[in-house]
């Protein structure tokens, strides 16, 4: 991905400049064989997240949801008040974590985590529930409680984190090697999988002012589009509405209208 020209940064020095637990979200999503003139067009002192001699980090995704799937509904609704919860393993370290999303009214997402293993491998433990918990009541979001909770989706990438230069501190994230596993068993066969190793989904992640990057990515031609891993993945592989994500499946994934038709299918 032409990162080898950057200058590196350690997470600890990127935590401090730039943590943006709360933010703007632009996501795109972009021919993986464009990247290198991207990247290479990026502005003089942007640097890249390098831990251990790694600027690429894998990562692995287990969403959690309801019986009827609430979460993706009140996101493919376009609700006021939308939540995620998964865990998060970073596969080169070894670490995972317990993670509860939210967007506002104001479309500011906000993230809070604790350590914690991941969902597929363990279950919420007492400590993750009253997380959950509390981190949902205190989002204002109602008749969601962690014991009605299940795994769903997993989903898989590499990432490669950037850091612009600038007064404002703007981070974005590269995602390739893009998959999605179903995991609800009892909905149906477990192996249900999408893969879309040409794509990739960069991410700007700052204020509402749009970043160097974001106009970049318009320069070339490419828009903000409504995604979420989790979304895509869930109208994707199962028998669902597909809501706000019907045009993105189509559009940029390649994905066809019938439910979970392409398991394991290249793109």
């Amino acid at each position: 991905m032409s990162l080898d020209r950057l200058a590196p940064i350690g997470l600890a020095e990127l935590v401090e400049r730039a943590s943006l637990l709360e933010r703007v979200d632009r996501k795109y999503v972009v021919p993986r064989a464009l990247l290198p003139d991207l990247l290479a067009a990026a502005p003089t002192g942007t640097r890249v997240l390098e831990l251990d001699g790694r600027r690429t980090h894998g990562y692995r995704s287990v969403y959690l949801d309801t019986p009827d799937l609430a979460s993706y509904r009140v996101a493919g609704q376009r609700r006021r008040r939308r939540w995620k919860v998964r865990s998060r393993a970073y596969l080169d370290s070894g670490g995972s974590w317990l993670e509860v999303k939210t967007r506002s009214a104001r479309e500011v997402t906000t993230k809070v985590r604790m350590p914690h293993p991941d969902l597929e491998a363990a279950a919420l433990d007492d400590a993750g529930a009253s997380f959950v918990d509390a981190s949902l009541a205190g989002a204002r979001v109602d008749g969601v409680r962690a014991r009605d909770l299940r795994p769903v989706l997993a989903t898989s990438y590499d990432r490669a984190t950037l850091l612009l230069p600038g007064t404002r501190p703007t981070r974005v994230t590269v995602d390739t090697e893009l998959g999605w596993t179903w995991l609800a068993a009892h909905d149906g066969p477990t192996s249900r999988d999408l893969d879309r190793p040409a794509l990739a989904i960069v991410e700007t992640k700052g204020g509402s002012t749009p970043s160097s990057m974001d106009r970049l990515l318009w320069a070339r031609g490419h828009r903000p589009v409504s995604i979420s891993k989790y979304g895509v993945g869930v109208a994707a592989l199962h028998d669902v509405p597909r809501l706000k994500w019907h045009r993105v499946l189509a559009r940029d994934l390649g994905v066809s209208a019938a439910p979970y038709p392409h398991e394991g299918i290249l793109l």
